[in-house]
């Protein structure tokens, strides 16, 4: 047995690699050697990432068409943000002056509150709604993101429509601790890509592809159609929470408009890009929509230096790079709409010749 197909050899490889993150966060996290911008755009893309492929597993493995996938999120990192800070004031230490082991501790508890609220709300909204199918699902996920994101701005426990960003006490303010670290977004990410790898390669994959292909044809056979996609579902909004909870220990301000219907079909946008049902194709477009915003703004920006004064002094960095972004995304969705991988897996033996696709899946 080869050593990594042994437990063993497993917990080995994931003991390297956690150091590996841990060493590197710690590396790019230093302002000394990092900038500080830069360092930012790499945690946003972690953060998309995971979006991206948990949200691959509803629109891609099982071919629905979800675009609340913002709605969860927002739901992970507001119960998570209210968490830690309410916490502060009844249970949990002052994080700010805690020790890292307490705050990193406290985190996890973060992301386990807003990833199974998320996940909550994702099975009493899909139990009902997975029925449907095709326009009237995208129609119903799309309220239910709206509803979440008009409710946060209604509840003052939250700051309602001026954002959240702690809570004022009789013993001073109260504030959501930036607890969220470089090893903790990419651990969760390579944990999100590696259960959707194992997922989709065993077994109960097979349902999930069946669903996708012939939704008839799999009921006709058999497999529970409803039952498929409500897991999807609850295990895509799952993550979804998971990533508004290190969003949420990151930026320490959450505003109801961050997370709407253009942030909701942001991360569509970035399972199309990638290519629907691509593991590697979400994390490929998670990564280069995640960073793009910020990169086309530094672009921007030197563009405007170049320009006359009198241009430059009427010319909108952010209109222009909403511009060039939205015409990049239409030039390939006219060339490639199948999206930059296909169905298919980005690894050594497709690099070197040996193509395998997602369809069907491998057996373990």
């Amino acid at each position: 047995m080869p050593l990594f197909r042994s437990w063993i050899g497993k917990l080995a490889l994931a003991l390297v690699i956690g150091g590996v993150l841990f060493a590197l966060g710690g590396y790019l996290s230093d302002r000394r050697h990092f900038n500080p911008y830069y360092f930012r755009i790499v945690m946003l893309v972690g953060i998309s990432i995971i979006l991206s492929v948990s949200l691959n597993l509803v629109n891609g493995v099982t071919g629905q068409f979800s675009i609340g996938h913002a709605g969860f999120m927002a739901l992970g990192g507001y119960s998570a943000a209210a968490f830690t800070v309410y916490g502060q004031y009844r249970f949990l230490p002052p994080l700010g002056t805690a020790s890292p082991l307490a705050q990193q501790g406290t985190l996890v508890l973060a992301m386990l509150v807003g990833g199974s609220l998320a996940g909550l709300a994702g099975f009493l909204v899909g139990l009902p709604s997975l029925r449907l199918r095709g326009d009237y699902l995208a129609i119903v996920t799309l309220g239910f993101g709206e509803i979440i994101r008009v409710a946060m701005t209604t509840i003052p426990a939250v700051g309602g429509a001026a954002g959240f960003s702690g809570v004022a006490t009789n013993h001073g303010r109260i504030t959501i601790p930036q607890i969220t670290t470089f090893f903790w977004v990419y651990s969760t990410a390579a944990l999100v890509i590696l259960f959707s790898r194992n997922l989709l390669r065993s077994t109960h994959g097979l349902a999930f592809f069946s669903v996708r292909e012939d939704e008839i044809a799999a009921e006709a056979m058999g497999v529970g159609t409803t039952r498929i996609k409500v897991t999807a579902f609850v295990m895509s909004a799952f993550f979804a929470g998971v990533a508004g909870a290190l969003y949420a220990h990151y930026e320490i301000y959450l505003q109801p408009e961050t997370f709407g219907f253009l942030r909701s079909i942001e991360i569509v946008t970035m399972v199309v890009l990638g290519g629907m049902g691509s593991i590697t194709g979400a994390v490929l477009g998670g990564a280069l929509l995640g960073a793009a915003p910020d990169v086309l703004r530094i672009w921007v920006g030197e563009l405007k230096k170049l320009l006359p004064p009198e241009l430059a002094k009427n010319f909108s960095p952010d209109l222009f790079r909403q511009f060039v972004y939205a015409l990049l995304l239409i030039v390939l969705m006219l060339t490639r709409p199948q999206g930059l991988l296909g169905t298919r897996e980005l690894s050594l033996g497709w690099l070197f010749g040996r193509r395998r696709d997602t369809k069907p899946p491998v057996g373990s």
